[in-house]
C-alpha cells in the first residue's frame, strides 16, 4: 500500500502496474486487455493514468496477478486523494473547525 509522506508525489496506479507488474512479464497491453476481459482503450488509458482503478478493475486485477483487490483500490484512493488536497489546498484551509 502507498505510503503518504510530505513532499513524495504517489504514482497514478496503472502506471505502477504497467511499468512493475506488467512490462517485466513481458505482457503487452493488448494481452492484458484480453485476459481480463476489457477492451483495449480502456486498458491503455488505465495503464497511462488517464483512467484509475474501478472496483471491477481492481478485482480483474488482483485475479489475474495473485494479489488482492484492495491493494489497488487503496492505492488509487491515496493518489485521489492527494491530487484533489493538493488542486483544492486554498478552499480547505478556509474551512472551520467544528467545535
Amino acid at each position: 500500500m502507498p505510503v503518504k509522506s510530505a513532499g513524495f508525489q504517489l504514482e497514478h496506479p496503472g502506471i505502477i502496474l504497467w511499468e512493475e507488474y506488467l512490462q517485466p512479464r513481458e505482457i503487452t497491453q493488448t494481452r492484458f486487455s484480453r485476459d481480463i476481459d476489457i477492451s483495449f482503450t480502456r486498458a491503455n488509458e488505465l495503464l497511462n493514468g488517464k483512467r484509475g482503478f474501478t472496483p471491477d478493475t481492481a478485482l480483474r486485477v488482483a485475479k489475474y496477478l495473485g494479489m488482492s483487490a484492495e491493494f489497488w483500490m487503496n492505492w488509487q484512493g491515496a493518489y485521489d486523494l492527494q491530487r484533489t488536497e493538493k488542486a483544492k489546498r486554498g478552499e480547505y484551509k478556509k474551512i472551520p473547525v467544528a467545535g
